[in-house]
């Protein structure tokens, strides 16, 4: 361990997220502490951290205490929590009565209070792509076909509609087909969206999916992988784009290699690239 390494707070989720960037963390050098949830977490991520604790979604305090008592000097949240699910959780007093404070229980509303708690107690709270840079999607055409007129056209609408939907903390993706959005995202996901989207629009559905305008980038990067693209052939969507440097990819070569043999185009969207 070299004389700049900290001790990393990792809150793990589920997927290879939380597995990621635990591995980042510590390439560069870092202690990783992680804590994870009771059937929401991936449980991979307790074998490759120095130290680890599974606590009960809204178990805050215990969360702060850990982190405190284990000298952690940063927060990292990484991985993806079931949402629905997340309704049953049982908040302790600090939880409960952070979540009182607010007047919307909205994705970004919620995530900038408990950036603003851990701040609170000293820690600095830091983005999952400091330790997965790798991750973030890059800009311009992906795949080897390029959108057709329409699909581009649809690009563009559904890239002003997230974002406006975004400023409204609803959601980061929607499905357009032919200039009509089929499906807007809520608290289902992205795949349920766009199994939704495509089964209204038919076959040539476009897929966007965006950063939220003013969204909190250290505690939730919109996120898209494989799994999508794939489903993508399945649905009969053949364009997707993402906005670039501000999302996830996961399994980016495997998505543009399957994308390529499918004829599915893939953009890292820009607001230069919309417009032109």
């Amino acid at each position: 361990m070299n004389s700049a390494s900290e001790t990393i707070g990792l809150i793990a989720g589920g997927g290879q997220f939380p597995l990621l960037v635990a591995k980042g963390a510590a390439a560069q050098g870092n202690r990783v502490v992680a804590v994870s949830f009771k059937g929401h977490s991936n449980d991979e991520v307790h074998r490759i951290v120095d130290v680890w604790k599974e606590l009960k979604l809204g178990q805050f305090s215990k969360l702060i205490n850990f982190f405190l008592e284990n000298g952690v000097t940063k927060v990292v949240m990484a991985g993806t929590i079931n949402k629905p699910k997340a309704f049953d959780i049982r908040p302790d007093f600090r939880a409960a009565k952070l979540l009182f404070k607010l007047a919307t229980k909205g994705d970004d509303v919620l995530l900038r209070a408990i950036t603003d708690e851990f701040e609170s107690e000293g820690f600095q709270v830091v983005g999952p792509h400091v330790y997965a840079p790798q991750l973030l999607t890059p800009a311009g055409l992906l795949t080897k076909r390029k959108p057709s007129d329409m699909e581009k056209k649809d690009l563009a609408v559904g890239w002003k509609i997230a974002r406006e939907l975004g400023r409204m903390d609803i959601g980061q993706c929607v499905v357009v087909r032919e200039g009509v959005i089929t499906a807007v995202e809520a608290i289902e996901g992205t795949d349920a969206a766009v199994k939704r989207g495509c089964s209204l629009g038919g076959k040539g559905c476009s897929i966007v999916k965006v950063f939220k305008p003013g969204q909190e980038d250290r505690v939730d990067m919109p996120s898209i992988g494989f799994k999508t693209v794939q489903g993508m052939k399945e649905l009969g969507a053949t364009c997707l784009g993402v906005e670039a440097g501000k999302s996830l990819f996961f399994d980016l070569d495997k998505s543009i290699e399957f994308a390529d043999k499918n004829g599915i185009c893939i953009v890292g969207l820009t607001s230069d690239w919309v417009d032109n």
